[in-house]
This record gives C-alpha cells, structure tokens and sequence, in this order.
C-alpha cells in the first residue's frame, strides 16, 4: 500500500506541474507593507524610506507617523526590500515571496546609528539570520517561515526545521526532538509569545518537550528565535536551548483565507480586520487529522486495529489600544490520541495527549524610549496511558496547569545603552496518579494532587562600547517554591565586529531547569512497607556555558560562523549511595527520556558537553539557498558509580547540507517551481551493550550495565528532496508540494536487540521511504471586506 501510495504521489505531483505549466494568464500584483520601529525601543520611525530592488518602474514607500508603510502593485515572484532612515542602520529582507493570495505584513526593527568623529565606523546591515533579541551575542539566529516551509522534510514542522542547524541532532525518524549540544531534549524551553508554553507537539509524554508532530502550524508564525546555548537573562527554565516562537498579526485591511490538504492533516485559516479597517485584526487556524478522515471512510492507514487521531488549533486576535497601547489574545490547543487491539490480541493499548494555552499581552508605551508589557498566561497539558494485557494492567494519568504572569520594563537609555527588568510568576498545579496492577494485587507509585509555585525575576543591561562593540551583562534568579530551592544565574556576552563583515564573540551563562513534577512527587517504597516522596528537595540541575564564536559575511548573501563551547552541568539528578544494581549506577537524569522514575535520586552527578560547530550558508538570494552545517562534540556524564561515560545523546557528529534552487516559470514569469534536497549524516544513539551468551542463556534481552552507553548504534543517515509548485492567479495562488522523505530507503538503526529465534543480535530499524503530498490555497477578497464589528 505504501509503495502505491508513493508512485501516486509522485504521478500526481508531475501530473498537476505539467498541465498547469500551460496556464498563462497574467495576475495582478500584490501589496507589501508593514511597520517600522526602533529595534531597542520598539518606538514607531517616521519617515523611514522602504524600496524594491530591482522594480522596474521603481517601487517603493515612506512610514507615516505611526510607522506603516503601504507598497502596492508588487510584481510577483521573490522580491528583496531595503530599508533605511536617517540616524540608523540600513536593514535587508531578500527574497520575500509575494503570491497573489496573501498580502504580505512585515515587522522591521532598525538599529540607531552611533557617530563616532574618532573612529572609523565599522558597520553592517541587519541582514538574514540576525537574532530578532537585541541582547542575543552568541549561539542565536533567526528563522522565517519561508524556511520552515522550504527545508526538505521539515514538513511545515518548526522543529524539524531546527534540525539542519548546527548543535543540533535528531536520528528518531518518528519524533521530532531537538538534541542540543548533547543535551537531553528535556532541557529546552518552548515559548510562545514571550511566555513559557507546554511542549507544543502531539503524542508527547509527560516530561517530554517532543513529539511525532507539531501542534503548531507555520502559516501563524512570524520571525521566531532559537538558540543554541548562553542565552539572555530573560530566558530562565531552561538547560540546553530556546526556542522563542511569534505568532503574526493577521492581515488588518481586508480577509484573507487559506486551505492546506495533506498526509499530515485538512488545513483551514482565515484572517482579516476587526472593526475599522487598519486596526484590529483576527487570525485562525484550524488542522484535522488526515488519518481519522481516511478511517472513517473506511481506509486503513495505520494498520488494522490500529486508530491514531490528531487535530488542532491557534489563534491570535490584536486590538490597538489609543496611540502606543496594545492588547493581544492569543491561543494554541492539540488534541492526539493513539489506540489499537488487534484481533486475536489479548493487548489493549491507549494513550492520549493532549494541551492547551491560552494568553493575553498588554504593550503600554510610557514614552518614546521605554515601555512596559505584561502577559497574563494559563495552560493544560494531559497525558493518559492504558495497557491491559491478560491479568496486567497498567494506568497512568498526568495533568498539569500552569497559571503564569510576567512583567517586564524596556528603557533605551540612549543610542548606546538599553535595560529591560522582569519578572515571572507561575503557579504548577499537578494532578498526577501511575498505577499497576498484576495478579490482582495493585500497586500505586504515584498520587498526587496540588499545586507549588515557581518565581523567577531577571534584569540585563545592553552597552554599545562603540560603533562596532557591543556587550551585554544580565542576571536571572528562580525560587521553585515545591522545596524552596533557588539559583543565582549570572549572563554575560560581548560581540565585536572588528572589520566590515567579520565579527568576533564572546558568551557565558548559568542557566537552570525544574524537573517534570513527577519526578519531584515520586512515592519511593521505604523499608517499613511504606512511601515518601524522597525527590521533593531535589534541587535545580545547572549547566555554565561558555561560547567564543567568528563570523565571517562574505557578502549580503553568504556567511560563515564558527563556534566552539564547553558546559558544566551541576547538581544532576543520580541514585544514593545506597544503590547497588549496576543500572543504577551507571544511570543519570541526564539520560532520561520521558515521563519519570519512582526510584531515590540525589543531586550529586555531573556531566559536561564540548564541541565546536561550522555553518556556512548561501542565503536565499538569486533564486537559490544553500547550507553546511558541521557540528563536532562529546557528550560525557559521571553517575553513582564514579566512571564517565558517554551520554545517551553523544552521536559525537552531525554533517548537514541543505540546498535549493527556485526556477520562475510562465510567460509572466510569476509562478514559482523549487527544488530542496537535504542530506543527514551523524553518529546515532547509545545504549548499553547487550551481552549476548546471557541474553541466549536466558532467551531473552540482557544488557551489560556496566558498560553503558558505550555502545553505538550504526550510524544514521537520510537523503531527502522537495519540490514545490506555486502557481499565481487573481487574489489567489496555490501551493502543490511533495516532500519524499529517506528517498534511498536507508533502514536506519533506531534500536538492538536479542532474537531467539537466530540467537543473535538484531536491530530494529526506523522509517523508509515516505513521500508526503500537500497542496494549499491561499485566497483573499476582490474588495475590502465588511469588517467583523464587537461589540
């Protein structure tokens, strides 16, 4: 069924490319506008001029008083803006794609200007990849929605974008986790908004921060952050990286709407004004699962027995607020489930996760140079698993809340310093419950329910030295009220660009991260018969970061970054003393990959992280992109037993090359075919070796603990392609993309184990070849629509 399904795919893809290449009909151009602030201040800029490259005639605008700026009647295709205003930095956006069914809204910070009559002043545009954080020196970038949508087999997913960049691994076919440096993919923070979300992924477990398939479409996400290591003091929760998500304001002048059908899920968005038009607007998108369609049709994808079941949903509607002011709400909510019972199986499996976040930001200017922005948060994650099986059953049910508000204070001092003060309040509460049963005795090993508190406050400090200097320094501070324990994290950065294109930086941190809950609630037997909850005082597990980092930008379109690292991590969750199973000994929190443990932990294990990464990258410029990123690394841990060993993260390298090439076709030459390949080589997971004369002895899987992690799994590699049709129509373009994913069929290794049936060792292998077909309308009004009126 598979391969049918793929040669479908494929005919269908050429099928549709061929006919339409046919289809001449000119459409009309499109608008391009936006807004234009101060990029420390956020203060609107007057009079800044925007231009189209290469507009034949000659295109181009001026912001008004509130900093809009309007370009009608833009040719079709990709086009590149430049911005300038006096007093500040050029800035470059390349490459947009302007189709005829969406307008396109952009946000421009620009950076002031430092006059220095004794010195040479050594600048350079704000060009792509640029951090969107004003504090960010090191180990950050910036990523649009273009890319996520462009990337082979990133499949319109954020995360698995992330994964071409470098420190970054993932060679789990079925999850789209983000491994960090070595780091366990449990010490990522996921933000949304600028405040602390739950993983926003389907068919995560607790404790989790991945899963098979993002929550989150791409078509609301603005110009969103990742980061990589030794990030700002504003980030707090989080060991390894950050991954600080935007949702866009929808379209305010008039309704636009959109249709996406795919493998993954049936796709519907709308957007337009609220009230006058130029004012408020709305945003909504809506996504069904594909597979529960196809299931109740009759069509069995998944495999008889088997049910999987997905959708979800995000909005954003913004209302300005009197001149300044602003006031955005905001949402993102995923429910997934997964159930089977083959016939004749006396197995009955079923697991459901689902989440939800709701929030509200108020941006109050208090006067040109400073503001303050407040955002008021709730959210709900629920992970249920069921297995039954003969006389066995097994029951667990994780559902936390978290009500979170957040304060913080922006001041521009002047063009060479800036201060942002904030503060983070959330209160956990948990409603936690794992059961087993077995030959009808039962056994509970967790129970809980209530709440704590988690408080965190931070304050930073930017100084531009100089024209061409600029250093940061920050701290942040968390209580976790479960036990009182608390961190001091000082934040240090400082980049230099010492010639025209070429910079030199520098980063440090301390960062720190709570546990899941369970892991803190956990009732540990005792020797009397009964349980205490031994891991509530655990305290916070932190890692220092050190970075040194060149970048080299050969040109608007190229550049080259290095970047070398060291962390420590501290006070790692590892077994007492007590311990005596070589399990145990050898095993660390750091190793941990979802939900929990009820065993006794102490914060006496260690581990640190070491490497040093390359990207060279072609920006999308003249209709092609492409990336090489090279990461070399060791990931080390030291558990109960006192023997460093390798993590189970330590794939030791990740090589990465991406590249794209984008033809215009048809006589207007306003229709768009891309071509993306994606190639993955990297070391792959570890696991403890499997001593095989034990494992024939005792028919079964016996794992020599004592060595763990020393075992290497063969390496992992993926060749993926994409291609892309956009074809441009009046007020409407369409989008058929295939996305063909391990196009060799490579099976790589996901896991080993014993077979008694050859009394040897055999692997389990992952995903084949999978084509994924997708198509999108994009549509808007002929006419400015009748705005929606509240009332």
């Amino acid at each position: 069924m598979k391969t049918t399904y793929a040669l479908g795919s494929i005919t269908l893809f050429i099928s549709v490319i061929t006919f339409n290449g046919q289809l001449l009909a000119q459409s009309n151009g499109q608008t391009i506008k936006g807004v234009i602030v101060d990029r420390e201040s956020l203060q609107p800029i007057v009079s800044a001029s925007v231009y189209i490259l290469n507009s034949e005639p000659p295109l181009g605008a001026i912001s008004d008083f509130d900093g809009n700026f309007r370009i009608e009647n833009v040719p079709l295709g990709r086009r590149s803006l430049v911005i300038s205003s006096i007093g500040y930095e050029d800035a470059v956006v390349q490459e947009l794609v302007v189709g005829a069914g969406k307008e396109i809204d952009l946000n421009i910070q620009l950076t002031e200007s430092l006059v220095d009559l004794q010195e040479v002043e050594i600048t350079a545009s704000r060009l792509n990849g640029t951090p969107i954080d004003e504090m960010a020196t090191v180990s950050a970038q910036s990523f649009s929605v273009d890319q996520t949508k462009r990337y082979a087999a990133a499949i319109n997913d954020p995360a698995r974008m992330a994964q071409s960049f470098a420190g970054v691994a993932n060679a789990d076919d079925e999850s789209n986790e983000i491994i960090i440096r070595g780091n366990n993919p449990r010490g990522m923070l996921w933000r949304m908004e600028g405040v602390e979300i739950p993983n926003p992924n389907h068919f995560s477990e607790e404790g989790a921060s991945s899963g098979g398939i993002s929550a989150l479409s791409v078509n609301v996400l603005a110009n969103s952050d990742f980061f990589t290591g030794a990030f700002p003091a504003q980030y707090g929760n989080a060991l390894s990286g950050v991954f600080d998500l935007r949702l866009r304001k929808g379209n305010n002048d008039k309704r636009e709407y959109a249709f996406q059908a795919g493998f993954l899920g049936l796709d519907l968005a709308a957007e337009g004004p609220i009230g006058k038009p130029g004012k408020a607007s709305y945003l909504l998108n809506y996504r069904y699962s594909t597979l529960t369609v196809l299931e109740a049709m009759g069509v069995q994808i998944t495999g008889q027995g088997n049910s999987t079941r997905f959708q979800d949903a995000t909005f954003k509607v913004h209302m300005p607020i009197g001149r300044g002011h602003s006031l955005s709400v905001w949402g993102l909510g995923g429910l997934s489930s997964n159930a089977y019972q083959f016939e004749g199986d006396p197995e009955i499996s079923s697991f459901i996760s689902n989440r939800g976040t709701v929030g509200a930001n108020y941006f109050h200017r208090l006067s040109d140079n400073a503001y303050l922005e407040g955002i008021l948060s709730y959210s709900t994650t629920r992970a249920d698993e069921d297995f039954e099986e003969f006389d066995f059953f097994f029951d667990d049910k994780f559902i936390n809340r978290a009500t979170r508000a957040s304060l913080r204070y922006n001041q521009k001092i002047n063009a060479r310093q800036t201060i942002q003060i904030g503060t983070i309040g959330s209160r956990l509460s948990y409603d936690l419950l794992e059961a087993i049963e077995s030959g009808g005795e039962r056994t509970i090993n967790l129970e809980q329910d209530g709440a704590t508190y988690l408080l965190q406050a931070y304050a930073q400090y930017k100084l531009r030295l100089r024209t061409n200097l600029t250093a940061t320094a920050g701290i942040h501070t968390t209580y976790f009220g479960l036990d009182g324990q608390q961190t001091l994290e000082p934040r240090l950065g400082l980049r230099w660009n010492y010639t025209l294109g070429k910079s030199l930086s520098l980063g440090f941190g301390t960062h720190s991260r709570i546990e899941a809950l369970p892991v803190y609630l956990a009732e540990i037997p005792l020797p009397n018969g009964g349980t205490d909850k031994l891991n509530s005082s655990l305290p916070l597990q932190t890692a220092t970061h050190y970075v040194i980092g060149h970048s080299w930008r050969f040109n608007d379109s190229w550049r080259w970054q290095i970047e070398a690292y060291y962390q420590n991590l501290q006070r790692v969750a590892i077994v007492p003393e007590t311990a005596t199973a070589p399990e145990a000994l050898s095993g660390s929190a750091i190793n941990f990959q979802g939900n929990f443990a009820n065993i006794e932990l102490v914060a006496d294990g260690t581990g640190r992280n070491f490497g040093i990464e390359s990207t060279l990258e072609k920006f999308f410029t003249n209709g092609w992109y492409a990336l090489s990123a090279t990461s070399l690394f060791r990931s080390r841990y030291t558990g109960r037993d006192g023997v460093e060993r390798p993590t189970r993260f330590a794939s030791d390298f990740v090589q990465t090359i991406l590249f794209g090439k984008e033809w215009p076709v048809g006589q207007s030459r306003e229709n768009i075919l891309g071509l993306n390949l994606r190639l993955n080589w990297s070391g792959n997971f570890r696991e403890a070796p499997i001593d095989l004369e034990a494992s024939r002895q005792a028919g079964f899987t016996i794992r020599d603990f004592s060595r763990n992690y020393e075992q290497s799994l063969p390496n992992y590699l993926r060749f993926d392609i994409g291609i892309r049709f956009r074809r441009n129509r009046e007020n409407r373009s369409w989008v058929l993309s295939l996305d063909i994913q391990n196009l060799t069929n490579r099976n790589n290794a996901f896991q080993l184990f014993y077979q008694p049936q050859t009394r040897n060792i055999a692997q389990v292998g992952q995903l084949g070849f999978i084509p994924v077909l997708n198509y999108r309308l994009e549509f808007t009004t002929r006419k400015q629509a009748t705005p929606i009126q509240i009332r």
